[in-house]
């Protein structure tokens, strides 16, 4: 598969390019603004931002949901966040929905966590509660774009919590610049 040069708005301003002509890129889609699932994933790739950034990889995150409703959730986020209400990118990119996001067994420890995580912020007014737009369902999927447009490596969850980890990415990332 092969990303052509575009350049997507970014939530919180600026704008993105995807390829980068200079970086691998890092596309994740997650589900919808301020979904516990997501947030609890995100916070790994926050924690390890640096290392990341520091093996050429540029982080983009795409989620079903308004860029308005999406600005509370991004603002401590170190990343290019994109909303996509529409869904263009994910029919795109060929991104699912599925029932089995939440009902698969392997999601559930994930869910518990992430609400209850979120719970505290949420109740004390530091955090809006999520309102999914475009629904609960969806899958999430990783893509690392070379600079050239090639997806060079890709992931399709088969569930809410199923995505590559930080040391799963960073892997990717080391095989392919390390053939520099």
């Amino acid at each position: 598969m092969k990303v052509s040069a575009r350049e997507w708005e970014a939530v919180l301003g600026g704008t993105v390019r995807v390829p980068d002509p200079h970086t691998l890129v890092h596309l994740q889609f997650r589900r919808f603004a301020g979904c516990p699932v997501c947030n609890l994933h995100l916070r790994s790739v926050v924690r390890r931002h640096d290392e990341i950034t520091a093996r050429g990889v540029t982080e983009v995150v795409v989620f079903h949901s308004s860029a308005a409703e999406l600005r509370p959730h991004a603002v401590d986020l170190p990343f290019a966040v994109v909303g996509d209400p529409e869904k263009r990118l994910y029919v795109e990119f060929g991104v699912e929905s599925a029932p089995r996001s939440v009902l698969d067994p392997r999601a559930w420890g994930a869910i518990v966590r992430g609400v209850v995580r979120d719970l505290g912020p949420v109740l004390r007014g530091r955090r809006p509660l999520p309102e999914p737009e475009g629904g609960r369902l969806g899958l999430p999927a990783d893509f690392l774009i070379a600079p050239d447009g090639t997806v060079v490596a890709e992931k399709r969850g088969q569930h809410a919590y199923d995505q590559w980890s930080v040391d799963e990415l960073l892997a990717h990332a080391q095989v392919l610049t390390s053939k520099d």
